[in-house]
């Protein structure tokens, strides 16, 4: 099909896979290997003991849209109408494909932080988009705003964000982010953000820190940005693929519009539980990031005293090594002989830029992405194996 043709598949299906055929510490896919809090796992329970298992509501079931309003209110001071500004949909990425099919028209330019989460580029193909990446360059990964200027034109329809960021763990400031919001206000634009670590930042060297930011707390912005975030990451839940899109009721509509066609409805009973986990458990994102924190600089720590440069994040649960000074042509091939080598699963970071650049002028060539969010135990174990294994080229 022509929509699909040069979208390559998931890199994580295929190193998940090789990890599972390998034995390898699967360092690769970000998903914990322990669950979240028990309470909201018996929550989950009990809806499917009392009833919860038909279809809910196209829009998502009454109690889950309330609490998200309420923890909008919470965090953000954000209030949002639980029936016609907020939707359920599986997932953030199930979010992400129903704001690009539902906002995107054909020949519609998509301004979007480059790397980017790999499902971006398939929906925009889909959509008949045509994506404008603006790239975070290594070792700092910040925004160049006058690049984000100049990839504006009279076609741009959205300008789709991502923060804190995947890959590469960049929390955007208030500047970057005031930035972001004067070239939407002065081109009529929608802001389309994927927050789904937004509880997962980590200390700065000042007051502010690393702190998550809205980018629709900003003014002018509420009424233009439909922002997209789940229950996974923040409550170590990741398959049940419970998320949500907030925003003005023409955005979460168009949303919707898309939604029916794609699953209609997302689980019923994880819903349920999901309402209980963001009323009951609001402490619990917080102890998660204090974790994290302590696990990142294991890895880090690790990675950089075994001579592999590592940038320290300042969100999500991943981290980003340069191996160019170890021979190797690309991260890709790093990573498909590192099972081998070393009994180590990681995510090659060049497929998460343009596929249409050639690899010579990939700035993520020799970027290779490793995720934190295992036991200290499969950390220390991942970083010793890597120090015992021959890692050249």
């Amino acid at each position: 099909m022509a929509r699909l043709r040069g979208i390559p598949p998931t890199i994580f299906t295929e190193m998940s896979a090789l990890a599972l055929a390998t034995g390898a510490v699967n360092l690769g896919q970000g998903f914990p290997d322990v669950d979240g809090p028990a309470s909201v796992l018996e929550a989950a329970a009990t809806a499917m003991r009392t009833g919860a298992n038909q279809y809910a509501p196209g829009p998502g079931a009454p109690a889950l849209r309330e609490a998200v309003s309420r923890h909008q209110e919470r965090h953000y001071g954000l209030s949002w109408d639980p029936v016609s500004e907020i939707a359920v949909t599986t997932g953030a990425t199930e979010a992400i494909a129903g704001a690009l099919l539902g906002l995107v028209e054909p020949g519609d330019e998509v301004v979007l932080l480059e790397p980017y989460y790999d499902s971006y580029l398939a929906m925009i193909r889909m959509a008949g988009g045509v994506r404008r990446p603006v790239t975070l360059r290594a070792p700092d990964f910040r925004l160049d705003i006058e690049a984000l200027r100049a990839a504006v034109s009279d076609r741009t329809r959205m300008i789709l964000l991502n923060t804190p960021h995947n890959p590469t763990g960049t929390v955007l400031t208030a500047g970057e982010l005031q930035a972001v919001a004067e070239v939407a206000i002065e081109h009529d634009l929608i802001v389309v953000t994927d927050e789904v670590y937004e509880h997962l930042t980590f200390g700065g060297v000042d007051a502010q820190g690393n702190r998550h930011v809205p980018i629709a707390t900003l003014p002018g912005m509420r009424e233009r940005t439909l922002t997209l975030s789940s229950l996974g990451k923040s409550y170590s839940l990741t398959g049940w693929k419970v998320g949500w899109a907030v925003g003005p009721a023409h955005l979460v509509g168009a949303v919707l519009a898309a939604k029916q066609w794609l699953t209609f409805t997302s689980g019923a009973p994880l819903q349920v539980a999901a309402a209980y986990a963001l009323d009951a458990e609001p402490a619990w994102p917080g102890m998660l990031r204090d974790s994290l924190q302590e696990r990142r600089d294991l890895l880090c720590d690790g990675l950089r005293g075994i001579g592999l440069p590592t940038t320290t994040p300042q969100g999500t649960y991943f981290a980003t090594s340069d191996i160019s000074g170890l021979g190797w042509a690309d991260g890709n091939a790093f990573c498909r002989a590192l099972p081998e080598r070393a009994g180590v699963v990681a995510i090659p970071v060049q497929g998460f830029y343009d596929p249409d650049r050639v690899l010579a002028q990939n700035p993520g060539r020799h970027l290779v992405r490793w995720a934190f969010c295992k036991r200290p135990d499969v950390l220390a174990d991942a970083v010793e194996r890597l120090a015992r294994a021959d890692l050249s080229a």
